[in-house]
């Protein structure tokens, strides 16, 4: 027998529905946790390639930009070409962007490696829960949707584990490197799962509004993470001020496109425009501080990259065990009352982190922010997602929660290049988190504000 034909018969031993569930997990697996994982390895790659702090938040932002911006085209290509076929590809171009990861020589090629890495996720993200849907018999979907949040909630919980340990037992281009054994698997699985397609999905690409989200965003995002450096006069707010014309092309190609990547309507919702607005602020909030906290506590109090890695456990462990339950309470109260209050929650997390920034015990100094920090966004990820799902019309529910999604990716982008400038003007890294600290209770809170004055009472029966 071939090659083939062994394959064949070696997928064939795999239940259809246990196939498809493995290889979505491990394939937005992979895009998911890339970031946290990379955060944990990010001072030692900055001491390794000898690079300054402005490299290192592209590293980050280069990897957000291109998902952030595409994700939404990616979603589309999946419906006319092939959900399976698109989510391979992606899993294929984030596996080529990864060795390139590993083997980089040096900054420039690292930040343009993740950037492919972003274009790939930008394919494999909307392509996983679509192939779910459409692959799996309506009677087991709900389970297998939950069997997906539920693997992808661990597996974000022990990624920066796991990614510190890589760092300090192996090297920092390990935490890119084994990317390529479990894309290998993903593939080996997600080959011969039925493809689909919407056979509703009509009209052209919105090519022209993916350009010109992706050029606004990046020229804003240099433009503030160069503003440390340059100050804010001359080059760097022309970069700001060309960024914002160009995302204001953007809105308006998307206002005329007949297939428009952010359906604009959507907008007109006050509950979809809140939402999206608090998930902007406390996505903002919460990955500024992941960004900047494993350099505080591995550069100021020495922690190893594992055990910085380790602090984390408790926000992915309570918001992975929890959310399924916060999501019933939802049902029960409705998504107003947990959309105000774990906001607050998260913001006095934010501020007690930086109050105890200077205390190197993990128990007095990290934990009880980190602690309130898990408990509001455990409070707030499932009702968020009832609020926008309620806010959206029959039909654009897959729209408004990619949207949404889109937002909480931009909302990373933009922390890590807008709180970079105020983490530079701290007198030390303690100091600089505390102004990063802050900043984000302050949003946490505003966050807390939008909820409460656009969302209902009543979001779920």
């Amino acid at each position: 027998m071939g090659q083939h034909g062994e394959h064949r018969d070696l997928v064939a031993v795999i239940p259809g529905t246990t196939r498809i569930l493995a290889a979505t997990i491990l394939g937005s697996s992979l895009a998911f946790i890339d970031g946290s994982v990379v955060n944990v390895a990010l001072p030692a790659i900055q001491a390794v390639l000898r690079a300054g702090a402005p490299e290192m938040q592209w590293v980050v932002d280069a990897y957000l930009l291109l998902l952030g911006a595409l994700v939404l085209l990616g979603g589309a290509l999946g419906d006319r070409l092939g959900r399976v076929r698109v989510f391979m590809a992606g899993i294929v171009l984030f596996t080529a962007a990864s060795l390139a990861c590993g083997l980089a020589p040096g900054a420039a090629s690292l930040i343009a490696a993740r950037g492919v890495q972003g274009l790939g996720a930008a394919l494999v993200v909307p392509g996983s829960l679509a192939i779910i849907g459409a692959a799996i018999p309506a009677d087991q979907r709900a389970a297998a949707i939950g069997t997906w949040s539920g693997a992808g909630a661990l597996t974000t919980a022990l990624g920066p584990v796991l990614g510190g340990w890589l760092v300090d037992a192996v090297s920092w281009r390990a935490v890119f490197l084994i990317n390529v054994p479990l894309a290998a698997a993903t593939l080996w699985l997600a080959h011969g799962i039925p493809d689909s397609r919407d056979p509703a999905a009509t009209g052209p690409l919105d090519w022209p509004g993916a350009v010109l989200a992706a050029a606004g965003l990046g020229a804003v995002t240099y433009g503030f993470i160069a503003a440390p450096g340059h100050g804010y006069g001359g080059p760097v707010l022309a970069c700001l001020a060309g960024g914002a014309a160009l995302l204001v092309a953007f809105a308006m190609v998307e206002a005329r496109h007949p297939a428009p990547m952010v359906p604009l309507g959507l907008f007109r919702s006050r509950e979809f425009s809140g939402a999206n607005g608090l998930t902007l602020l406390l996505y903002f909030a919460l990955t500024g501080v992941l960004f900047f906290l494993p350099f505080m506590l591995i550069g100021a109090h020495g922690y190893s990259a594992t055990a910085a890695g380790a602090a984390l456990l408790p926000l992915s462990l309570l918001l992975g065990g929890l959310s399924r339950a916060v999501g019933r309470l939802a049902g029960l109260v409705g998504a107003q009352p947990l959309l105000v209050a774990g906001p607050v929650l998260a913001g006095v997390g934010f501020a007690l982190l930086g109050v105890r920034a200077g205390d190197a015990g993990y128990w007095t100094g990290v934990l009880p922010g980190m602690l309130a920090l898990a408990a509001g966004m455990t409070l707030a990820v499932a009702p968020l997602t009832t609020a926008v799902m309620a806010a959206a019309p029959d039909g654009q529910a897959g729209a408004a929660s990619g949207i949404n999604n889109a937002v909480a990716r931009i909302a990373g982008l933009l922390a890590v290049s807008v709180l970079g400038a105020l983490a530079a003007g701290g007198a030390d890294a303690v100091a600089g988190f505390r102004h990063v600290a802050y900043a984000a209770s302050g949003c946490a809170l505003g966050a807390a504000a939008i909820a409460a004055a656009t969302i209902p009472r009543k979001t779920a029966a």
